[in-house]
């Protein structure tokens, strides 16, 4: 198979203009293409397709896809570059109606920015279908031609980076564990030699004194885990490295604030903090980005059982200030408390935190963009640059004092678990509660919860847990890479 794209005009009318590599092949089948086209209907409007067969023997079906705008470029209501978020959407609905016709291998048009149509296709493609008998057939997608191939396997490298992390994040409870997630990752990352994975027990977590973190870890029958991950890139193994941090709750049941029932096995999601960070850190190292960087996961779930915490309980975090924990629901907090305890002994250029935090964060910004919560405009912005180039898409959240209070005033400990108005402000407080464990300069907290999953918004992203933002992850470690070269 192939896909091609097509530009739509200024007007509503006039010949289809074709990418480069559609003029091409429209000369190799002596205009015939651009002569279907014509008659089989009005142009072809932004991320629609016309299927054609036998125009080529090399090819059984060519798929045009409409790209919009020619000269698309960054659009500053969307926050986005929206010449590359239509590239993206296109070729992954032109991989999939290739792979609908049951053709295995399929060559994609750069249309002008190769990385962005090899994460269409990459992404566009993947589904979750380990466990079922009957599978969709495997579409390999390649470049169609050679000119932009480096481009084009950074693509299919970051978009593989997030489909390491819906598989984690879609695969049931029982099969990724928090033992389990943490092998799957070191298994991913055993052939880089200049990474080194330490799977830390139940006994070590113990020993650093990370009480929060532990006491959500006793409700259930599985054995928590700590994974730290040391990737060493730069030119320097002693240079400050970016620290990563993921939340990696494997199940959440809510604990004895059980959540209700329906819905709840998306709960299984609830460690895409973890399967963001641990898959981007996967994708800096086969980018083989010059830069060190430290993943730091706390794994384990969060079950109901007469182990459990009991709303009103007091627990003591690893720098010593107490919790209640009002509510064994907001149990994320508590394990992210005690990671970026423990992030601060690596003199990091820099603490990034993501997780899905709150309902309170899909509830403000939806699927559209991730919540930054941060101390520093110099990260926000490195944050913000590169999701613009991704699509995967963030928005700076406020740390207000206002919030800070709410958790802090608290009568049986130094800080409460949820907010003392409840609902108000809910991701907000979340943010506020977690910055009583950071002393750095240059931290940013992701609540991803908005973004776990998708139905339809991604145009390019099957329905299913939705993996961002490695992307914007990855390339925001790239830019701080950059950054230490020049």
């Amino acid at each position: 198979g192939l896909v091609l794209g097509v530009y739509s005009g200024e007007k509503d009318e006039g010949a289809a203009q074709f990418t480069s590599a559609g003029d091409a092949f429209d000369r190799l089948v002596s205009g015939k293409l651009r002569e279907l086209l014509s008659i089989c209907g009005p142009p072809l409007k932004k991320g629609k397709t016309r299927i054609f067969h036998g125009l080529h023997q090399d090819f059984t079906s060519v798929v045009v896809v409409g790209l919009g705008k020619k000269n698309a470029g960054v659009n500053d209501q969307e926050n986005w570059n929206e010449g590359k978020e239509n590239i993206r959407a296109a070729v992954a609905v032109g991989c999939r109606q290739i792979q609908d016709l049951e053709i295995p291998c399929v060559e994609v048009d750069p249309c002008g920015d190769a990385q962005a149509a090899a994460e269409g296709a990459v992404l566009g493609l993947h589904e979750y279908n380990e466990l079922k008998q009957k599978k969709k057939p495997v579409v390999t997608p390649q470049l169609h031609g050679s000119a932009e191939s480096e481009a084009w396997q950074k693509g299919v490298t970051y978009a593989e980076g997030q489909n390491l992390a819906r598989y984690l994040m879609e695969a049931p409870a029982n099969y990724i564990t928090p033992i389990k997630f943490a092998e799957h990752i070191e298994q991913k990352l055993r052939s880089f030699s200049n990474v080194k994975v330490h799977i830390r027990p139940e006994s070590w977590i113990a020993t650093q004194q990370m009480g929060a973190f532990l006491s959500v870890a006793k409700g259930s029958a599985e054995p928590p885990i700590f994974l730290e991950i040391h990737y060493l890139g730069g030119a320097n193994t002693n240079d400050s490295p970016l620290v990563f941090v993921g939340k990696g709750v494997t199940f959440d049941s809510g604990g004895i604030s059980l959540k209700p029932s329906s819905g709840m096995d998306a709960m299984r999601a609830d460690m895409g903090g973890a399967a963001t960070v641990c898959s981007a850190i996967v994708t800096a190292a086969a980018l083989n980005l010059p830069l060190n960087i430290i993943g730091l996961a706390p794994l384990c779930e969060n079950m109901p059982s007469g182990k459990a915490n009991k709303p009103g309980d007091v627990v003591r975090a690893k720098n010593g200030k107490t919790i209640q924990v009002d509510n064994t629901d907001a149990e994320g907090r508590l394990l992210l408390a005690d990671a970026l305890c423990y992030a601060h002994n690596f003199n990091a250029r820099a603490i990034v935190n993501a997780a899905t935090l709150t309902g309170a964060m899909d509830v403000a910004l939806g699927s559209a963009a991730t919540g930054v919560f941060t101390n520093s405009s110099w990260l926000w912005t490195h944050l913000y640059e590169a999701s613009i180039l991704t699509g995967d898409r963030v928005w700076r959240m406020p740390l207000f004092e206002h919030y800070t209070k709410q958790v802090t005033d608290c009568p049986l400990a130094d800080l409460s678990n949820i907010g003392k108005y409840s609902r108000a402000g809910g991701a907000c407080t979340a943010a506020a509660f977690l910055k009583e464990f950071v002393t750095a300069s240059h931290w940013a907290h992701l609540d991803i919860a908005g973004v776990m999953s998708n139905k339809d918004e991604v145009p390019y992203l099957r329905k299913g847990m939705a993996g961002r933002p490695t992307r914007t992850l990855v390339e925001f470690a790239a830019r701080l890479s950059q950054d230490s070269h020049n």
